[in-house]
C-alpha cells in the first residue's frame, strides 16, 4: 500500500516508464519547475506549448535548460489548450497539464464534444489525495474543483472515481464518509436523500468492496476519539480514506485550509477523462504540482 505522496512518486519512478506530458500555456515558473523535476527524476518527457521566448526566459531565470523540453509555439491560451489535448488524442502525448491557461478555457477544451477528452456520457469531476501531518493516512477528497452542487448521479460518479484512485494506492476496501454538517439526516439538507441512496448502492455492491456511511461530520469521519465521545455507531469510525462532500463551496475551502493552515500537500486529477488531466490552481506549491504529475503517471 502507498502511504505517502513521496512513496507514490517513488512507485511511479520504479516503473522506469517516462510519460509524455503536453503542457498548455506553459510559461509560469511553478509549472516549469515541477515539469523540470519530473524530467530530471525520469518520470516524464515534456512538451511545452505556449510562447517560446517567455518559456525560455522563465527557464533561464530559474536555472533550467529549456533545451530539455520540446517547445511548441502557440498564439494564445485557447490554441495552446486545444493543441495539448489534440496531442493526447493523437497519441503524441499521454497526459495533458494546465499551465497558465485560464480554467474556463481549459475545461471548455477538455469537454469539447468533438475534440475533447471526455469519456462517453461521463461526469467530469476532481479527486484530490492529501497528505496531512495530523492525520494517520492519506485522505482522498472530492469534489474540490468542478461541480458546484452535485446531484445524485454526480455524487455516485464522484464516489466511484475516488474509489478507483484509492485502488491505485493499494487501498482495497476503502472507508468512505459522506460528509455533512451532522450525522443526522434532515429535510433541510438536500444531500440527505442522496446519501441514503448512495448507502443503499454501497450495500448492494454498486461500488465493489468498500465501507460507506453518511451523513457524517468531519469528527466522526476522521477522529476516533470523537466517535467514542459522541457514542455514534458508524463503520467508518474516524478512520476514513475518502471524503465525499455535498458541494464545491464546502469541499474547496476544506482542502485549501489543509494546504494553508495544516501543512498539507496534495495531488489531484480531473476524473471522467480518457487520459489523465492535471489541473491545479496557480497558487499551488511546486511540490504539489510535481505530485500531481506523478499521480497522473500512476493513473495513466
Amino acid at each position: 500500500m502507498i502511504t505517502s505522496l513521496g512513496q507514490m512518486a517513488e512507485k511511479v519512478l520504479s516503473t522506469r516508464k517516462r510519460h509524455r506530458i503536453a503542457v498548455a500555456w506553459a510559461q509560469d515558473a511553478n509549472t516549469i519547475s515541477a515539469i523540470d523535476q519530473s524530467v530530471k527524476n525520469g518520470i516524464a518527457d515534456a512538451i511545452m506549448i505556449g510562447q517560446p521566448e517567455k518559456i525560455s526566459t522563465v527557464c533561464h531565470q530559474n536555472g533550467i535548460n529549456p533545451g530539455k523540453f520540446l517547445i511548441i509555439n502557440s498564439e494564445n491560451e485557447r490554441l495552446a489548450a486545444e493543441t495539448a489535448i489534440g496531442m493526447v488524442l493523437s497519441g503524441e502525448a499521454d497526459i495533458v497539464m494546465k499551465g497558465l491557461v485560464s480554467t474556463d478555457i481549459f475545461l471548455k477544451s477538455v469537454m469539447d464534444k468533438n475534440q475533447g477528452l471526455m469519456k462517453p456520457d461521463a461526469v467530469l469531476s476532481y479527486v484530490a489525495v492529501i497528505e496531512i501531518p495530523e492525520y494517520h493516512k492519506l485522505l482522498f477528497v472530492t469534489d474540490t474543483a468542478v461541480i458546484p452542487y452535485p446531484g445524485l448521479n454526480q455524487k455516485v460518479a464522484m464516489t466511484a472515481y475516488a474509489i478507483e484512485m484509492a485502488g491505485k494506492f493499494g487501498i482495497v476496501n476503502p472507508k468512505i464518509a459522506l460528509i455533512g454538517a451532522s450525522e443526522k439526516g434532515s429535510r433541510h439538507f438536500q444531500y440527505s436523500s442522496d446519501y441514503a441512496e448512495i448507502k443503499k448502492m454501497g450495500t448492494a455492491g454498486k461500488f465493489g468492496n468498500c465501507i460507506i456511511d453518511g451523513p457524517l461530520d468531519l469528527y466522526l469521519a476522521c477522529d476516533r476519539k470523537s466517535v467514542e465521545i459522541k457514542g455514534v455507531s458508524t463503520p467508518v469510525a474516524g478512520d476514513a480514506d475518502i471524503l465525499v462532500f455535498p458541494s464545491l463551496e464546502s469541499c474547496n475551502p476544506f482542502y485549501k485550509s489543509l494546504m494553508l493552515f495544516g501543512r498539507g500537500e496534495m495531488a489531484g486529477l480531473l476524473s471522467g477523462t480518457l487520459k489523465p488531466v492535471v489541473l491545479m490552481s496557480r497558487s499551488e506549491s511546486e511540490i504539489s504540482k510535481y505530485y500531481c504529475i506523478a499521480l497522473a503517471c500512476l493513473m495513466a
